[in-house]
């Protein structure tokens, strides 16, 4: 028998009390082997990605690489524990919102790698007057409010769920998160493509007026000072007015973000497309296209920036960069 939407061709409103119930939540039972198979793969990258960052006291990889790597470890044992028993509705909510949210830090990562890079390359090619530093505060604000968006409606439709109510306005509030984040992506990857052109093209911007005045920060330097505004003088100016040299390393690093960030953005349109076929469509009902679209394209993403680790092939201290954003945001926010 078709399950029965949650809209008004329900026969009665009493014909049951939660139809996820009628057949199993996903709509098919989760297969245990793929299931175990990405619980490995995400939990391996997950410990690399926690002992790079404590080896290379890449701190900030902390709250996007490793965070992501945790939620996807908790959303595939979800999967795990479905698959052995499939009716249970409190696995189900539980890698519902897991996986949802998982490639949200991750891509805020990306956001960071390629500031990095602007600052190393020649932060006066960037369109931003802070060059690296204001790309990744500001599409890192655009992440957050995504990982917002998503972490409110995957709640709402968890909630649902397990009450036997209709998730549908939480499953549009995680759609809304959710093409807010394509949208963001897209942006992202014309930025960067610009960035890119500008820099082979040796094209930088003609800015008279040096950017840090924004935020008052032209005055003398000042001997008491906190290190932290002392990092964002040094990081702002080093290499300010002068053209990096794209090495191999840094070769390699653009390569690693263009693949990652391909693997981000094909698993947003795909659960673009899933939320808007509904909860009962063919696409959210279908294990292969989860397991291909969504699964597969976060563990490419995931090994690419624990092979590719920013710590190798980057000059820049992103430790410190991160420092400056913080600094930076806390200014802004006065």
């Amino acid at each position: 028998m078709k399950l029965a939407t949650f809209t008004s061709d329900l026969p009665n409103p009493e014909y049951y009390k939660n139809p996820l119930l009628e057949k199993h939540p996903y709509n098919y039972t989760p297969t245990e082997y793929i299931t175990t198979l990405f619980l490995v793969l995400f939990s391996v990258s997950f410990v690399l990605h926690t002992g790079q960052a404590i080896y290379f006291r890449t701190w900030w990889t902390i709250p996007t690489m490793v965070f992501a790597g945790l939620l996807e470890v908790l959303g595939w044992s979800a999967r795990l524990w479905s698959s052995k028993s499939p009716s249970l509705l409190s696995p189900y909510e539980m890698q519902l919102t897991c996986t949802i949210l998982a490639p949200t830090p991750l891509l805020a990562g990306n956001f960071i790698i390629l500031g990095s890079m602007i600052q190393q390359l020649g932060p006066n090619i960037a369109e931003f007057p802070l060059g690296g530093v204001s790309n990744t505060i500001i599409f890192c604000s655009f992440d957050l409010t995504s990982l917002l968006a998503q972490a409110v409606g995957g709640g709402m439709a968890a909630t649902a769920v397990g009450k036997g109510k209709d998730p549908t306005p939480g499953g549009h509030v995680m759609l809304g998160g959710i093409v807010f984040q394509m949208a963001t992506i897209t942006v992202y990857i014309l930025f960067a493509s610009e960035f890119f052109i500008r820099y082979f093209n040796d094209k930088p911007l003609d800015r008279t007026q040096k950017s840090r005045c924004f935020f008052r920060l032209d005055e003398k330097p000042n001997p008491e000072e906190s290190s932290v505004e002392t990092a964002f003088n040094e990081v702002h100016h080093r290499n300010s007015g002068n053209r990096g040299a794209m090495d191999f390393e840094l070769e390699i690093m653009s390569a690693a973000l263009v693949l990652s960030t391909i693997c981000i953005f094909i698993r947003a349109v795909y659960r673009t497309i899933e939320l808007t076929d509904g909860w009962s469509g063919r696409i959210i009902s279908t294990q292969r296209y989860f397991n291909v679209l969504d699964g597969a394209m976060i563990v490419i993403a995931m090994y690419i920036m624990n092979i590719a680790h920013p710590a190798l092939l980057l000059d820049t201290n992103l430790s410190e960069f991160a420092d400056v954003i913080r600094y930076l945001c806390a200014r802004i926010l006065q």
